[in-house]
């Protein structure tokens, strides 16, 4: 099989998706749900972008200065822990 024959397959299988959400074609849930990961994952990101302010702000030292001129390793895998914990439960969250 061919990479176009493949790739017009892949085509007959996007249109043949279950409709959601009206009548407006096929492949219509398929867009409604790309469109919502989009907007959840803007969402996510304005979060966690507020949560890493949040922490700048009231972290009792300059975690720029700690990082970049310091080389403070420490305090890096610390913020980076705490961002990832911060994504998990945006993540959580936003799949209900």
């Amino acid at each position: 099989m061919s990479l176009s024959e493949l790739k017009f397959h892949g085509l007959q299988l996007f249109a043949q998706l279950p409709m959601e959400g009206g009548p407006s074609g096929p492949g219509s849930g398929v867009v409604a749900h790309l469109v919502a990961a989009v907007v959840f994952s803007f969402l996510g990101i304005a979060v966690l972008a507020v949560c890493f302010c949040l922490m700048h702000r009231f972290a009792p030292f300059s975690i720029v200065k700690e990082i970049e001129e310091d080389q403070n390793t420490a305090v890096a895998i610390v913020m980076g822990s705490v961002i990832l914990g911060i994504s998990i439960i945006i993540s959580a969250a936003i799949l209900g």
